[in-house]
């Protein structure tokens, strides 16, 4: 009787974890650039070199512009910052010699992200871009006694498709091994822990 509860216990304890994409196999469609693209929510610090009154820290609005002395309303989401201050020193031309322009990023824009499943406190958080994981994971304010940590990240690849379920491993992520350690959330991503 001893060994047929044993089994029973072992078969009650194995799960289906369903359909899923491991996060080491995970290729996205559309993978973050290497270099900076400056999007809405960021903070910028515009210096134009021995021009104190017209540097400025702007930050980039919904409309993906930045409002600059002398320039008013410049588009600046969709450029890197090398490629946007070239073109603010073009345009500067007109009111100084031979201006320098050097662009530097403040303060990073923020994503809104759910963290959901058997975690402390699940909701809905605001996490900088660059956030990992097990940011959106200490958010939650981790696992519940009755977690088996299996951790999913569902992710919306392309308009109107249903999300993709990308699976992490608690242990590759505590240890940052492969991909789970380099692995950072984008808007509208759901975290779900099983």
């Amino acid at each position: 009787f001893a060994a047929f509860a044993a089994a029973l216990l072992l078969a009650g304890c194995k799960h289906d974890l369903g359909v899923y994409t491991s996060v080491d196999e995970f290729k996205d469609p559309s993978p973050q650039d290497a270099e900076y693209v400056i999007r809405p929510g960021d903070l910028l610090y515009v210096r134009v070199f021995n021009q104190d009154q017209m540097s400025a820290r702007p930050r980039v609005r919904a409309d993906g512009k930045i409002s600059l002395p002398f320039l008013n309303d410049v588009v600046a989401a969709g450029y890197t910052p090398v490629v946007l201050s070239a073109q603010l020193q073009t345009r500067l031309k007109d009111f100084i010699n031979t201006p320098v322009v050097t662009i530097s990023l403040e303060e990073q824009r923020t994503v809104q992200i759910s963290v959901l499943g058997e975690v402390a406190r699940p909701g809905v958080y605001v996490v900088d871009a660059s956030s990992g994981l097990l940011q959106a994971l200490a958010q939650g304010g981790g696992f519940t006694t009755f977690a088996r940590k299996d951790i999913f990240v569902m992710r919306a690849l392309k308009p109107g498709e249903n999300p993709t379920r990308i699976y992490f491993t608690f242990e590759a992520l505590s240890r940052a091994q492969g991909k789970a350690a380099s692995f950072t959330l984008r808007a509208g991503d759901v975290v779900l822990v099983e």
